[in-house]
């Protein structure tokens, strides 16, 4: 296991932005795909086309 306490700060922080990155990538693709499955059938419930 890499003991990320002794690396640089830098090093720290461009980790962590990445990590966020990915988390938003993730979770925008998954949001598209929630939505594009399930978006006739909410609209269809409230009354749209």
């Amino acid at each position: 296991m890499i003991d990320t306490l002794s690396l640089p700060s830098t090093v720290q922080a461009a980790g962590l932005i990445g990590a966020v990155l990915l988390e938003a990538m993730a979770l925008h693709v998954g949001y598209g795909v929630v939505t594009k499955a399930l978006g006739p059938n909410v609209k269809r419930a409230l009354g749209g086309e």
